[in-house]
């Protein structure tokens, strides 16, 4: 994942006259691929062989299957609803304000921690150089010095978001070519001449069971580098035949997608000496070499090519950091202009820079290097973050079936009754994967967030503002219960909590349970009258100029 995810509760207004659709399957599908193809390859392959062992492949198809369904459900809405920040908005017109607030959150808590974790995995290859020693553990974790370059990088982000250079931050042909192209020519070089059939079984092909496959999917980063398939459905608007090309370009971009990620892992794990693994893939190490890939490189003697990794580190990272960094504050912008926050997040300089907004997401990025110091504790949860978000389009998808049933759909889901509920299920299975010890911390994210915005909105209530948000509670009543109901499965599963609940049976409960909150959620869900008077209110409004 490495573009801005547009998930923005921000609509852009619409000057001339409607949207003009002149987007074909290429261009669809090619936005979706060059936000999958982003700077999780970096350290997925790693992170994934040492949870996993070899059997790090099976968890990449599983974590792809997952994304299609998800995907699928989000095709149908995105033509519904050619909007940005669809992901946003879908929960608030089927459940009302309450559930558009908690999801709004949501959104802003997954792209407040992306800048952060791009510091991160610059600064984990920048160690090669003599002049970044010191600045990470051994077990991956910032040292004291390693925070404070973190916070300057962190602040060069915000800086130049501030002189209103958002050009920089946008992805655009060129960029996605290097962004494809590298690892692909990472894949084949390395291949060549270093492929080792036997390190798949040498110590064993799933060293740590159905666990470590799938504990890999949510922690590991394959959940977090396969996101990015929304941009398709984010340009629905502007396609010119949505039905045909929309799943054509979604299922196509993920199918790309994982392809890639999973040729990575093969040569990944194909190439390593045996000496790298030899004390099992748990305690995989490359004496004296930081960067997974690029430290590879250095071993089968392809100097040349670490160089260019190396490089790539730093250029793909930099760049997804400036443009989450963009995207935090716009989502605070939209936060403020749907009444969900302070005006405060809405006020703009002469630039056009929602400087507030801006400020905070420094603040935030800077917060966040305590909780999670390593790539590895960010990733999940910023994974957990980025599922809960897109939960809520299966839960909208029911309602919407039933209670606006002649809505155009430009794409039909075939099985849509089926696969929307399978694909709740699946994500509230990757969220509880992620394990107690990232979710707890979720969790006070969570209610951080319903502090703070719900305090403004008490605020904003009380005082009789115009634009205070309506909080629908029966049609959001089981929103907390589905929350809190996540946390104490996990905390009494086998990943991470106290494993009163066996494993599967862990796993049975979450399913259980996820039919239960969606068929609960589509009982309470607002009635076609609220629904369609959420979709015109929702304000409309551009986004800053920035």
């Amino acid at each position: 994942m490495a573009n801005v995810d547009q998930a923005a509760p921000v609509a852009t207004s619409d000057t001339g006259g409607g949207l003009r659709r002149d987007v074909g399957l290429i261009g669809l599908m090619w936005a979706s691929v060059g936000s999958i193809i982003g700077s999780g390859w970096l350290f997925g392959a790693e992170k994934a062989v040492v949870a996993a062992g070899p059997a790090a492949i099976i968890s990449w198809v599983i974590g792809a299957v997952a994304i299609v369904l998800l995907a699928l459900v989000h095709a149908e809405l995105g033509g519904m609803f050619p909007v940005a920040g669809g992901t946003a908005r879908y929960p608030h017109y089927a459940f009302g304000g309450l559930a558009g607030m908690s999801f709004g959150w949501f959104s802003w808590l997954q792209a407040a921690t992306v800048a952060p974790i791009e510091v991160e995995a610059m600064i984990g290859y920048a160690k090669h150089w003599h002049f970044a020693d010191g600045l990470q553990n051994t077990d991956g974790t910032l040292t004291t010095s390693g925070i404070v370059v973190a916070v300057l990088l962190m602040a060069v982000f915000v800086a130049v978001n501030f002189l209103g250079v958002r050009v920089l931050a946008h992805t655009n042909s060129a960029a996605t070519w290097w962004k494809i192209a590298v690892p692909l020519a990472a894949i084949f070089i390395i291949a060549i001449g270093n492929f080792h059939p036997d390190n798949f079984t040498s110590e064993g092909f799933a060293p740590f069971g159905a666990k470590g496959v799938l504990t890999a999917i949510s922690s590991s980063g394959i959940i977090f580098a396969l996101l990015g398939f929304e941009q398709a459905i984010q340009l629905a608007g502007e396609s010119r035949n949505p039905k045909r090309d929309l799943p054509r370009a979604t299922l196509g971009s993920v199918a790309i997608g994982a392809t890639i990620y999973v040729l990575l892992q093969v040569v990944f794990i194909a190439a390593l000496p045996h000496a790298s693994f030899a004390k099992g893939w748990a305690n995989l190490a490359y004496a004296g070499i930081s960067g997974p890939w690029a430290g590879l490189a250095s071993v089968v003697g392809l100097g040349w090519l670490a160089w260019v990794l190396y490089a790539d580190a730093i250029i793909s990272p930099g760049g997804t950091g400036l443009i989450y960094t963009t995207a935090t504050s716009r989502l605070s912008y939209g936060l403020a202009k749907n009444g969900y926050a302070p005006k405060l997040f809405a006020k703009t300089d002469a630039r056009g820079v929602p400087w507030f907004g801006l400020a905070m997401s420094f603040v935030t990025g800077v917060i966040c290097f305590a909780p999670f110091p390593s790539w590895q504790t960010l990733v999940g949860f910023i994974t957990s973050a980025s599922v809960l978000m897109y939960a809520g389009a299966p839960l909208a998808y029911g309602v919407f079936k039933d209670r606006l049933p002649n809505h155009d759909r430009p794409y039909k889901l075939p099985f849509g009754n089926i696969i929307s509920p399978l694909s709740f299920a699946v994500a509230n299975l990757i969220i509880f994967w992620s394990g107690w010890d990232t979710l707890w911390r979720l969790g006070c994210a969570i209610l951080i967030g319903y502090v703070l915005l719900g305090s403004y909105a008490a605020y904003a209530i009380r005082k009789g503002l115009p634009d205070a948000p309506r909080l629908d509670f029966k049609a959001a009543q089981w929103l907390p219960p589905y929350l809190v109901g996540i946390g104490v499965i996990s905390y009494l599963s086998t990943f991470g909590g106290n494993g009163d609940l066996p494993l599967w049976w862990d796993m049975l409960v979450v399913a259980v349970f996820s039919l239960v909150i969606y068929f609960w959620a589509k009982a309470t869900a607002s009635q076609p009258e609220a629904i369609e008077r959420s979709i015109e209110e929702v304000v409309v409004t551009d986004a800053p100029a920035h």
